[in-house]
């Protein structure tokens, strides 16, 4: 499948909402752009995503306005909020914004509701490309019970199709690399929106530009790996994750499920990283303007998870604020080395609270998270012949501390604090 190049390893990013909401405007995305390309580009982190409701004036925090005017075009596609987006002046959209972030070397997303703007069907709007209108492909029986921005598109209707390859049209005139659709992978209405990913998957193909897909919300269905492998690059495994822990303990056994499905390509997403300043216009996760409720061992416990399990990376923070211990999150190389080139990675065994990871690595090492998932110290341990290592002189490096740790015996065992882990490499 000729998508699964356009992210042939685990994307890399950052997106607008975990701080500002539906309320992000241009200045910010400018900033956090100038600050990837300074500090993150060269390890790799190369998406700048603006999420939700880019096309409402009046969005002033995760919270949603409902049934308000939103900023369209004359064929019933959304269009940025210039009051927000000035550069998006005189139907320029996301181009200007888009061709700023690639002067810096990097690469531009945007986030989408699934379906088509319900003021369009109300008004019988034009579809670019088709006699159809608006009205007649919309399908108001099929709505996000979250956000009323939306009616679904119904796939068995004339115009259908042509109405999603006239917004991807735009998308690729814009240069947007990268499209976070929502309301599509799980719903907690109606299942996965299988017509629809399969609509914008065609759209995507015919549009002339490489776009990552990206589904969100989650748990997406387990039994729909096939389609999402078929229809997209990445897919929520989770709902919206925030920095509370009993939400990064469940990601667990939602990787372990997920595990043998991580392909190059396609990719189980873990969802955002809620790291550094957070809330500072969103009010979802049970909080507002706040540092990362994460103690240091959880945020070294998740970054080692999603790096093992082979996740997307998208930071959730304000990137100018961060201080120098969030900074070497996103900056360990041996780390994100791992993230790049391991395969075949899996939960070995979990008894209780104590969690091992195993991933194999195309230089030939074998990688291991040693977990403790418990609200009490505990020794987690694994043996090589556990893990099919044999003989001696394994010798083992520890990826945060980024200290060689020596020749291991024959098991490789270490003392952790609650909600604490270690990633080590090892090397026969």
């Amino acid at each position: 499948m000729r998508h699964h190049t356009f992210a042939p390893t685990p994307p890399m990013g950052w997106n607008s909402w975990d701080c500002y909401g539906a309320a992000v405007r241009e200045e910010e995305i400018r900033g956090n752009a100038d600050y990837m390309a300074k500090h993150l580009k060269d390890y790799g982190w190369e998406y700048v995503v603006v999420d939700i409701q880019w096309y409402e004036p009046g969005a002033v925090s995760s919270q949603y306005r409902p049934f308000v005017p939103l900023e369209m075009d004359e064929f019933s596609r959304l269009m940025p909020a210039v009051n927000r987006f000035p550069s998006a002046a005189d139907g320029k959209g996301f181009k200007p914004l888009a061709d700023y972030v690639h002067s810096l070397g990097l690469k531009f997303g945007i986030h989408i509701m699934r379906g088509i703007p319900r003021q369009a069907a109300h008004a019988a709007t034009p579809i670019l490309g088709t006699s159809a209108t608006a009205r007649d492909i919309a399908h108001p029986n099929s709505i996000c019970p979250w956000n009323t921005d939306m009616y679904g598109v119904d796939a068995s209707k004339e115009g259908a199709q042509e109405y999603y390859d006239s917004l991807f049209q735009l998308y690729a005139e814009w240069g947007v690399d990268f499209v976070k659709v929502d309301d599509i992978a799980a719903s907690r209405l109606y299942d996965a929106h299988l017509d629809e990913i399969a609509m914008i998957r065609k759209a995507i193909d015919k549009c002339g530009r490489d776009m990552v897909l990206s589904l969100s919300p989650g748990p997406a269905p387990l039994e729909y790996e096939q389609q999402f492998t078929e229809g997209a690059n990445m897919w929520r495994m989770t709902d919206d994750f925030w920095d509370l822990w009993h939400l990064l303990y469940g990601m667990f056994e939602r990787c372990e499920k997920w595990a043998p499905y991580v392909k190059e390509g396609s990719w189980p997403d873990c969802d955002m990283l809620p790291l550094g300043h957070l809330g500072i216009r969103s009010v979802d996760g049970g909080g507002a303007d706040r540092w990362t409720r994460f103690t240091k061992d959880e945020q070294v416990t998740m970054m080692s998870l999603w790096s093992i399990f082979r996740s997307p990376l998208m930071f959730g923070g304000e990137m100018r604020d961060n201080d120098d211990w969030t900074l070497s999150l996103l900056t360990n190389e041996e780390v994100l080395h791992l993230h790049r080139t391991g395969r075949d990675a899996r939960q070995l065994y979990r008894e209780g609270d104590r969690v091992v990871w195993v991933s194999g690595s195309e230089d030939g090492d074998t990688y291991v998270g040693l977990f403790n998932t418990g609200d009490e110290p505990a020794e987690v341990s694994v043996t090589l012949e556990q893990l099919g290592l044999s003989g001696a002189g394994v010798k083992a490096r520890d990826l945060w501390q980024r200290e060689d740790l020596g020749t291991v015996g024959e098991k490789l065992s270490k003392q952790l604090r609650p909600h604490a882990s270690m990633l080590v490499k090892l090397t026969v």
